[in-house]
């Protein structure tokens, strides 16, 4: 009885500024009413998963809190916001899956050409052939691009 009748006053007392002040009042009510709720959320959940919108606003609406307060107001630390930075740039920036180990594949036509020179000219090695291939045009095996074949061309 007398909880409910100390709960009834304070309620009442509570419900004046609000009703004189009722912009500034309110919305300090509302926010101090959604951060005990966070408060709450935050002891029965071990781990949030964030999802790549939630991180959008939390960074957006980071600016505008100060430092002093961010502990209060924002769930996230601001090293986490740069962790979620650093993985986002690194994730723009990876190249592996364009990326093919070794060599580039030599066209077929050029394949079919080496194969014929070799047969035609049994005497002639590898480094004949490419500088044969050189002299052509073709740059298949040219490791630097200055780099001249060790055959000279006529």
């Amino acid at each position: 009885m007398i909880l409910s009748t100390v709960y009834a006053v304070t309620r009442r007392l509570l419900s004046l500024p609000v009703l004189l002040l009722r912009r500034d009042v309110s919305k300090e009510a509302e926010l101090l009413v959604l951060r005990h709720e966070n408060a709450v959320l935050r002891r029965q959940v071990p781990r949030v998963r964030y999802e790549s919108a939630d991180r959008l606003w939390f960074a957006a609406l980071s600016h505008g809190i100060p430092r002093r307060r961010w502990v209060q107001v924002v769930p996230v630390t601001p090293a986490t916001l740069l962790a979620w930075h650093r993985k986002l740039v690194a994730k723009k920036w990876d190249y592996t899956q364009r990326r093919r180990p070794g060599r580039p594949p030599t066209a077929p036509a050029v394949k079919a050409l080496i194969l014929r020179m070799a047969a035609e000219n049994p005497g002639w090695g590898h480094r004949r052939i490419h500088g044969e291939l050189t002299c052509v045009g073709h740059q298949e095996g040219v490791r630097r691009a200055g780099e001249h074949p060790a055959w000279p061309c006529p």
